[in-house]
């Protein structure tokens, strides 16, 4: 029998709202998807879905109607620019906490048949400590956690960070700082950040790179494209690419955690243990 392909399976999550945590998933995805990558972005934003939004996209269907039977993953699934595919949100994820095992076997399924297609699964969360976002976060291999310069934005992340390592045992994390005015004021951030963590957790955070402020980056959003492709030699721009380089040389992980399948049963196991996705 053949083995799976191993999938690379990013959480990008932040612990407010409001610091760019779906542009960079998006622009990310293309990113990687440039360097040569298939890479599939899950918008698992239940309440406030918009990275089809951003893309200008208009999905007909979305993951509830791969709930209901209704639709595969492969038919829901929108194209974005560089081939990226676009995993489209739905409110009816909560489904999940109620559906029996044979519906169970289904969605695995259907994660793991998307796997033979993909090298890199990107999980946008939603913003927040929810039972969603620590649901995906614990599901994934990689935790991108995105702050920014207000005190409220690094407060959010190590009230985060700090759920998910003493309720969950995550201990690794990578740290991405986003609309700063120069990568060492990013860099700084990161620091101030670490601080906190290794006085009171037991954690490693890694600094992944950071995301200057421009008014490139606003354009685009106004025109529902990535920045990446519209102004590609924009200060944001050429900075997602660095981020989106070093990620596609993070070691990949083998073995039943590298497999899509292994994913979704961590993400059911979470749901059924009591925490909702809503």
């Amino acid at each position: 029998m053949t083995e799976p392909k191993p999938v690379r399976v990013i959480a990008i999550a932040s612990g407010k709202g409001g610091v760019g945590k779906t542009n960079l998933s998006v622009n990310l995805g293309i990113s990687l998807s440039k360097l040569g990558r298939q890479v599939a972005l899950l918008d698992a934003d239940m309440g406030l879905a918009n990275v089809d939004i951003l893309l200008g996209l208009h999905p007909q269907y979305n993951l509830s109607h791969v709930l209901d039977g209704e639709k595969t993953l492969n038919e829901i699934m929108v194209e974005g620019p560089q081939g990226l595919k676009v995993i489209p949100a739905s409110s009816g994820m909560q489904k999940m906490a109620e559906i029996g095992t044979m519906e169970q076997a289904g969605i695995i399924n259907a994660f793991s048949e998307l796997g033979d297609d993909i090298d890199v699964l990107i999980v946008d969360t939603a913003a927040g400590i929810h039972g969603g976002v620590v649901n995906f976060s614990r599901a994934c291999q990689e935790v991108i956690i995105v702050v920014c310069d207000e005190p409220t934005s690094l407060t959010d992340a190590y009230a985060l960070i700090k759920l998910l390592n003493r309720d969950h045992g995550l201990s690794r994390f990578h740290v991405l700082t986003n609309m700063v005015e120069t990568a060492h004021h990013g860099k700084a951030l990161y620091q101030k950040l670490c601080k906190v963590t290794d006085r009171y957790l037991d954690v490693a955070l890694h600094f992944v790179g950071a995301v200057p402020f421009d008014k490139g980056l606003r354009k685009a959003v106004q025109k529902q494209q990535a920045v990446i492709e519209s102004m590609p030699n924009a200060e944001s721009s050429l900075a997602i690419k660095n981020i989106a380089r070093k990620i596609d040389k993070w070691p990949m992980q083998r073995g039943a955690g590298g497999h899509m399948e292994f994913f979704v049963e961590r993400l059911i196991q979470s749901k059924n243990e009591g925490a909702s996705i809503v």
